[in-house]
């Protein structure tokens, strides 16, 4: 369920301080952050920090300078418990960095984040070639604490930061062809280990995509941060896609391309393994795939003598804002 969070809640406080802070840094976030704190919208930027062996990737200067002035989106935020962020930024998806879960935050250390630029075109009235700076400078960058559930049955909850989706899409004006927005992960299997892997069997670059309802949904968000700091190149540094309600390989990471188009995309996992992953992948307890049952999930932190399991809403939960957008389609066909 989606509720209102207190307004004096700062994202330092989201996870233990442990986690990403030392005392003193703590502390001094605490002093430093009070005015800010008081408002009841800012966000504080702790500074970059080691967590064991990886770094808290404090992003470039100009992204330091906006997530300070973000604030978070209560009402689009769920009221359950975030993943500490060693989880968060261990256990990833990221097949362009390897197949393992450990494999990104191992392999994407050295990945180039800045400068980044995003091409967008198709079907609108402003295409070109954009730097992420100029893209988002237009925008206060908000937080949202969403739910992240995996088709292979496994969740985290995450606050991540960054603007809706259907903000960028109306700058850039679609027109009326305008039907899907694709969306295109970088290529280049000089940085990426795993584009360039002989046992891939995956076709590159990554490819997903949206209907344009679907796009344009509020919940639909584009994020360059996750909390409080900037994303971490594991994380699908500098741009990537949340789409709450959907399994998490639609959440397209480290995106260089956005095109408007007639035509259903033909995406990635989609097209290796269409019985298995469909199109649409909103997540739903009702059908499984084909090799395990989605009727329950194992929410991280969870362990072999401590399994924190959970059932599986549809929608992951955001039945009530989404479930409209298929009212008359099968969601058993169309998955």
């Amino acid at each position: 369920m989606l509720i209102k969070k207190p307004d004096d809640i700062r994202p330092s406080e989201i996870t233990p301080e442990s986690v990403y802070l030392n005392r003193r840094q703590f502390m001094r976030g605490l002093l430093g952050g009070a005015a800010l704190a008081a408002s009841g919208t800012a966000l504080a930027l702790p500074k970059p920090e080691f967590d064991g062996d990886l770094p808290v990737y404090p992003g470039p200067d100009w992204l330091q300078a906006q997530l300070r002035a973000g604030e978070r989106n209560t009402e689009l935020s769920t009221d359950e418990a975030p993943a500490p962020y060693q989880h968060a930024i261990r256990h990833n998806n990221f097949y362009e960095f390897g197949t393992r879960k450990t494999d990104p935050s191992r392999n994407a250390q050295q990945f180039v984040t800045d400068p980044w630029s995003v091409e967008i075109g198709g079907e609108v009235g402003k295409p070109g070639t954009y730097p992420l700076e100029d893209l988002l400078k237009p925008y206060r960058l908000e937080e949202r604490i969403v739910r992240l559930r995996c088709v292979e049955a496994w969740s985290m909850v995450i606050p991540f930061v960054g603007i809706p989706l259907a903000d960028l899409l109306k700058r850039v004006q679609p027109n009326s062809r305008a039907r899907y927005v694709e969306f295109t992960t970088l290529h280049d299997p000089q940085q990426m280990p795993g584009q360039r892997s002989v046992f891939s069997t995956l076709d590159w670059p990554y490819v997903e995509g949206l209907r344009i309802d679907e796009a344009m949904h509020p919940l639909s968000f584009l994020a360059v941060g996750m909390y409080g700091n900037a994303l971490p190149p594991q994380n699908g540094a500098p741009l990537r896609l949340v789409v709450p309600w959907k399994y998490g390989f639609k959440w397209v990471k480290s995106i260089v391309k956005i095109r408007l188009v007639e035509q259903m995309p033909n995406t990635t996992w989609n097209r290796a393994a269409p019985d298995e992953y469909g199109f649409y992948a909103n997540v739903n307890p009702a059908v499984d795939h084909p090799r395990w049952s989605q009727a329950t999930e194992r929410r991280l932190p969870s362990s072999l003598f401590q399994p924190n399991i959970i059932d599986t809403q549809p929608f992951n939960g955001y039945g009530e804002q989404v479930a409209h957008l298929y009212r008359d389609l099968d969601l058993t066909k169309w998955f």
